[in-house]
């Protein structure tokens, strides 16, 4: 087992586009999205032992164990005589649309994989993501996709270099809430990637969003002049591309003091993916 700290970053992401195509049975709603990761997320330590328990410190944010998703990830691969002590220092935002939660179970899997040398193939790694949240498969995938079903059929895409723009208004926006909504549009016709880059995408929970949450439209207002905006996900959080790193930090500089924001370059593959590959590969040297 390995003892060394492994240190990642948890990515947040953003949805470029959601379309609601459709409601099975279960419940679940179907979705069309393009899952954007990023260069930001979360900042998380993992150092194995053997004690045989799974430790937690989440600095930022207080959530109760039977919720963390963290802790469920760990338990979901829990052997006896291994242990983990982790460290979590949050800044992506809850509720916000971004991710973080999914992410940070992700990195659970892929980070426990690794360090007690499980050998669980990714797509094993998947599916117990997804018995934890439908955004977690993307993580554990870790590259930006094409998503499909209820966010679980992937495929992967490689988009043109450019940074984002993002905005969380300072309210929390629950997605159970959103889904529920009478008014949500549930028959969307699903479209190709290609459509998507020819611009005929929205996101069908945006109207929602914006009734409920007067703060979340503000904001969508307030960056809509200076570049095309839209909300992520179900959450709080809006966006806008740039082409450059310099002209999105122009805009930046400018954002009400009342708003957190920051900027973020999209990126192809999960920074968790990048280092793992290259301590695997260090150690095949």
């Amino acid at each position: 087992m390995k003892t060394a700290p492994l240190e990642l970053l948890s990515p947040a992401k953003l949805n470029l586009f959601l379309h609601v195509t459709g409601r099975g049975a279960d419940g679940y709603h179907h979705l069309q999205t393009l899952f954007q990761l990023l260069d930001w997320g979360d900042h998380m330590t993992f150092r194995a032992n053997h004690s045989g328990k799974v430790q937690l410190q989440l600095e930022g944010l207080a959530v109760p164990p039977g919720d963390n998703l963290i802790l469920r990830a760990a338990a979901l691969l829990a052997r006896p005589g291994y242990g983990v002590d982790i460290h979590c220092r949050k800044r992506i935002p809850l509720g916000g649309g971004l991710g973080g939660g999914s992410s940070n179970a992700a990195t659970t899997l892929l980070a426990l994989n690794h360090l007690w040398r499980l050998d669980i193939s990714q797509a094993e790694l998947r599916t117990l993501g997804r018995s934890l949240g439908a955004d977690v498969p993307v993580f554990v995938a870790g590259h930006t996709a094409w998503a499909e079903g209820i966010g679980e059929v992937l495929t992967p895409v490689t988009l043109p270099e450019c940074w984002y723009l993002i905005i969380h208004p300072g309210c929390h926006v629950p997605t159970a809430e959103i889904f529920s909504a009478p008014e949500l549009t549930r028959d969307s016709l699903p479209i190709t990637i290609a459509a998507f880059f020819g611009d005929t995408s929205r996101n069908d929970c945006e109207k929602v969003v914006t009734r409920r949450f007067p703060e979340v439209e503000k904001a969508l207002n307030w960056l809509s002049p200076h570049a095309e905006a839209r909300l992520t996900g179900t959450g709080a959080c809006v966006f806008a591309r740039f082409a450059s790193e310099a002209e999105a930090q122009r805009v930046a500089a400018t954002v009400p003091r009342e708003w957190q924001h920051f900027v973020a370059r999209g990126v192809d593959q999960s920074p968790v993916h990048t280092r793992l590959q290259a301590l695997q590969e260090a150690d095949s040297h």
